[in-house]
């Protein structure tokens, strides 16, 4: 049998799978901490970690093997019974993070959707609402996830054109914006606030200093939840273990996925505390995989990676590296770089022929991995293992493509 040749993959998903993604085109057969290898041998730095999920690295010693113990006990018994793993993961989970409770998922949508649920539910049985009236305040540009209620709060064309009719009770205003906020605050009919502390889909978009303190105190004011979406910006990636944590901001609700199992397995967690969670009686929600005991064990294998490799402090020292590095360079190409810990982005002056597809197309040739956003953002989030060493290794050849588009 003759061997396959990336080309001979791409045309086999173009038949066979949904025409929902457009990849770059490489295909990816081995991974192992910052580094991922094609199927032709070639080898890369990865600097989109799968959108964030893979901080602790590729296939992560510790976690692949908590998954493979487990995977050979015990892999499933959804939740109409009991399982010696879920207690234990929901223990050092609630610990880990400060809340009392955990209510797990699978993916960050479901997650969201779970905190949306959660944040009704108190509405009318906590705050008094009147039944179907709740409203939940977000804000433009946001990404939370692509169920139907997701996309009903969504202000990219891409995300709801032809999805139609929405979910009601949504409002909408502009990120970073407290007056904005405030005014929608003061309608009783409000449950909850929800917020990416830094927009990573829109852009790597992060809101002015104090906004996220000041947001949380004016919820506070009004009585209203504080839902922060973490599923990308948390678990260390920003330079804190939350992203929130830079202002020292605790979130009523909390919202966790991708990097909670290192990117071995759909995992999420929503974090509440009891006067919030227990709103839920039993029946009223669920999953049949959430909380599965392969997913608390790599759960708990992923944070204790993410604790005792420091990896909240090597994402903060190498992100300013790379973001002074960046800002330093006298590119015609570069407008803007900004960012937190290593999740950081670099806007491109789009023109003919070079676009932020064509560096990225350019990047990959050149050994590095990553992915534009909005047609003229690059994404640059490589896992939180990285090495001061391997960092200015992909930097170079990063300037490298810059300075050929020049």
């Amino acid at each position: 049998m003759t061997k396959m040749t990336s080309q001979d993959y791409i045309k086999r998903e173009d038949k066979y799978g949904a025409h929902n993604y457009h990849p770059l085109p490489v295909v990816l057969e081995k991974g192992e901490g910052a580094y991922v290898w094609d199927v032709e041998g070639k080898k890369y730095f990865d600097f989109l970690s799968a959108y964030s999920a893979v901080n602790q690295g590729h296939c992560h010693p510790k976690i692949v093997k908590a998954m493979t113990d487990q995977a050979q006990k015990l892999t499933l018994t959804s939740r109409a019974f009991y399982n010696n793993v879920l207690g234990e993961y929901e223990e050092y989970v609630t610990k880990y993070f400060g809340f009392d409770k955990v209510l797990p998922m699978n993916t960050g949508a479901e997650a969201d959707e779970t905190a949306l649920k959660l944040a009704r539910k108190w509405g009318y049985k906590i705050k008094g609402i009147p039944q179907n009236q709740a409203k939940i305040i977000v804000c433009n540009e946001n990404f939370h996830g692509r169920t139907i209620t997701i996309i009903s709060m969504s202000t990219d064309p891409d995300a709801y054109n032809d999805y139609g009719p929405f979910t009601p009770g949504f409002v909408k205003i502009p990120y970073n914006d407290l007056a904005a906020l405030e005014k929608e605050l003061k309608d009783p009919n409000v449950a909850a606030f929800l917020v990416e502390p830094i927009q990573g889909e829109a852009g790597v978009f992060v809101p002015a200093e104090g906004y996220l303190k000041k947001a949380s105190e004016l919820c506070k004011k009004y009585n209203v939840l504080f839902i922060a979406d973490e599923v990308q910006t948390g678990i260390a990636r920003t330079g804190k273990l939350l992203a929130c944590d830079h202002e020292g901001v605790k979130p009523d609700i909390l919202i966790l996925g991708k990097a909670i199992s290192g990117g071995v397995m759909p995992v999420s967690a929503v974090l509440a505390n009891d006067e919030i969670m227990l709103t839920i009686k039993p029946g009223e929600h669920g999953s049949t995989f959430g909380g599965n005991p392969i997913a608390g064990k790599v759960a708990i294998a992923a944070l204790e990676v993410v604790k005792d490799e420091k990896l909240a402090e090597n994402a903060e020292r190498l992100g300013k590296i790379f973001r002074e590095e960046f800002s330093n360079i006298k590119s015609e190409m570069i407008e803007l770089v900004r960012g937190k810990g290593l999740l950081n982005a670099v806007v491109i002056r789009n023109k003919p022929g070079k676009t932020a597809w064509d560096v990225c197309v350019a990047m990959a040739e050149n050994g590095v991995l990553a992915k534009p956003t909005h047609g003229n953002i690059i994404r640059f989030a490589p896992p939180l293992v990285i090495t001061e060493e391997q960092l200015r290794e992909a930097m170079k050849r990063i300037k490298e493509v810059f300075k050929k588009f020049e």
